[in-house]
């Protein structure tokens, strides 16, 4: 095999924009702190004790809130869940086992008695709505209606 027959799993350009992916503070996860603190619910961030590090947690009213990227979460029937072409095979597998975890992870807190909330990159740009939500998921725990 000549070099000019091996082609690399990413490319450069490819390496640099993963490298600048954040996994924590993100823009989408700001917005959701920014919701949450107007609504006067108390609350810790990337809570490491809990199955999955939580994006927001509250131990003692027993919830918990993961910020999931589209694209790396495969949020479904959304125009960000893309695949990339190149080296595909590698991405699919990496998206399954994201889907997986999450899924774990979530069933780990809930055996916990975590009411669990899945907030997706795309749905926290409108305030509106992810107020809305925010306000019944978190007062459903305030109301101790979370077995209804």
């Amino acid at each position: 095999m000549t070099k000019l027959d091996y082609e690399p799993p990413t490319d450069r350009a490819r390496s640099e924009l993963m490298r600048r992916v954040r996994q924590t503070r993100t823009k989408p996860e700001d917005q959701v702190a920014s919701a949450l603190w107007q609504l006067g619910v108390r609350f810790r961030r990337n809570v490491r004790s809990l199955p999955g590090s939580p994006d927001f947690a509250n131990k003692s009213r027993k919830w918990a809130i993961f910020v999931h990227g589209c694209f790396w979460h495969r949020h479904s029937n959304c125009r960000r869940t893309t695949t990339p072409k190149r080296n595909r095979a590698f991405w699919l597998t990496k998206f399954a086992e994201n889907v997986v975890r999450d899924k774990v992870k979530k069933k780990e807190l809930r055996m916990l008695g975590f009411e669990v909330l899945t907030i997706w990159e795309c749905q926290a740009s409108d305030r509106r709505a992810l107020d809305r939500r925010l306000s019944r998921a978190i007062g459903r725990k305030r109301n101790g209606e979370e077995g209804k």
